[in-house]
């Protein structure tokens, strides 16, 4: 039903690729396989310097030009049904995982509360709910628990460095109450839409790991370009 709302409002509204702007369509082929990173699908990163307690990390897509583009216009512009071509994404980077084929939880990294509610929706989350149900649809244990929160206020990493980012989230997640037991039962992965240095995930996984709880890698719908480990396995 929604994709026949959507359908009916393109022939209203003039409609521009969210990727590259091509008039007229949603999504463009060229743009899709951009998220698939040309065909190739999904990819081990490594960011350089590789921060202390970093798991194993899995990228769908590089970090430019379309991909960029497209988790803009979710992120930020509101283009709530991109979640579904992002979470097809972010499902491969999962399974690129290999974590054994039993029940996994799906962690989604926290945003702040003021960046939540200016955007009116937590894009992390709801991503990682689209990639969730791609997977059950595949046959997979998977379910989504927000079990991490910021305990206090972190300042913009955009322009810090590797150094300064690890000093600006260290300490600053936490798991919430009552999700400790699920995180000691069930393997977890964290979810992202982007790593660059990889502070944040590892901070994610000390706390998680500080809770009782075993992190079986962390996957995320994109990466730079560099971190892309071709033969690292």
């Amino acid at each position: 039903m929604r994709g026949v709302w959507r359908e009916l409002a393109d022939l209203v509204l003039p409609v521009d690729c969210a990727g590259c702007g091509r008039p007229r369509t949603a999504l463009c082929a060229a743009c899709r396989l951009a998220l698939a990173r040309g065909g190739r699908g999904a990819g081990r990163v490594r960011p350089e310097p590789v921060p202390a307690g970093l798991p194993r990390v899995w990228a769908g897509a590089v970090y430019a030009d379309a991909v960029r583009a497209v988790l803009l216009a979710h992120k930020e512009r509101g283009a709530l049904w991109l979640a579904e071509p992002l979470g097809a994404t972010l499902a491969a980077a999962v399974r690129g995982l290999r974590t054994g084929g039993g029940p996994l939880l799906l962690v989604p990294v926290p945003s702040a509360r003021g960046a939540v509610a200016g955007r009116g929706h937590d894009p992390v989350r709801r991503v990682a709910l689209a990639a969730a149900g791609e997977l059950r649809r595949a046959g997979a244990a998977v379910r989504v628990l927000p079990a991490l929160r910021q305990r206090r206020v972190v300042a913009d990493q955009a322009a810090l460095s590797a150094r300064q980012r690890l000093a600006n989230v260290a300490g600053a997640l936490v798991v919430r109450g009552g999700a400790d037991r699920p995180l000691a039962a069930v393997p977890a992965v964290l979810v992202d839409d982007l790593v660059t240095t990889g502070a944040t995930l590892a901070e994610a996984a000390r706390a998680i790991v500080a809770a009782g709880g075993r992190v079986a890698g962390a996957a995320v719908v994109a990466a730079p370009r560099s971190a892309f480990e071709i033969n690292w396995n």
